[in-house]
């Protein structure tokens, strides 16, 4: 066992005390909806926030927060950091990044002290940069020396564990439909990883409208379970 396994063990631990429980992603819509209802719509509703939203944002960031810390350039990983904001178009989902960001830099800043990340946290100080959770595990798992490819696995399963576990609670599904959805979506990881290795920048930000739409809607439901 390597002492990277662990690390990235530890940065995609779905109990991390980040708050990741809080917020839906604007799942709860969808359910209060009626469009998410049963196993199958939960199914489909994961595979596609995976494969049509976070590949062309959250996880590309990843990747190219990555280089950046490999390249040790802090410009480029405070540019990223502002580019997320602006493709962030639902306010609780920028503020939900916000603070999964800053609580996974308190958990793992004392122990890394590589230059960018000192600048990186510096320009969230000064606001130069939002701090967003996706800018913040690419830069760690490069410093943590997990493989680019063993972040992204992490990264695209936690997010579908947190989707599904909302979903289960939610909807709500029984914990055996929930973990069917799991390996459903295990089929698919590996190709959403090789496309989201070496992102196309012209690609950033280019997801279903359908899903900001119903993060912008969640805003305004008369009764939340969740922050987003």
């Amino acid at each position: 066992m390597t002492s990277s396994l662990l690390s990235l063990l530890h940065l995609t631990d779905p109990n991390l005390p980040i708050g990741g429980f809080s917020h839906s992603a604007g799942l709860e819509t969808y359910v209060q909806q009626g469009i998410v209802r049963d196993t199958a719509t939960a199914k489909a509703f994961v595979i596609q926030m995976l494969a049509q939203n976070l590949r062309y944002t959250d996880a590309a960031f990843v990747a190219l927060a990555y280089d950046a810390a490999e390249n040790n350039d802090s410009a480029q990983a405070i540019a990223w950091d502002i580019e997320c904001s602006a493709v962030k178009l639902p306010k609780e989902m920028r503020e939900a990044s916000h603070k999964l960001g800053i609580r996974l830099m308190k958990i793992f800043q004392p122990s890394n002290t590589q230059t960018v990340l000192a600048d990186y946290a510096a320009a969230i100080k000064t606001k130069a940069a939002l701090g967003h959770y996706c800018i913040a595990f690419g830069l760690y798992a490069q410093a943590l020396h997990i493989s680019k490819a063993d972040a992204l696995t992490g990264f695209y399963y936690n997010a579908a564990v947190g989707f599904v576990t909302n979903a289960v609670k939610l909807v709500p599904l029984s914990q055996q439909s929930g973990q069917e959805i799991l390996f459903a979506v295990q089929e698919f990881i590996p190709d959403w990883i090789e496309q989201t290795l070496e992102p196309d920048e012209d690609y950033l930000g280019w997801c279903c409208s359908g899903f900001d739409l119903k993060s912008m809607q969640h805003e305004r439901l008369y009764s939340r379970l969740y922050m987003s």
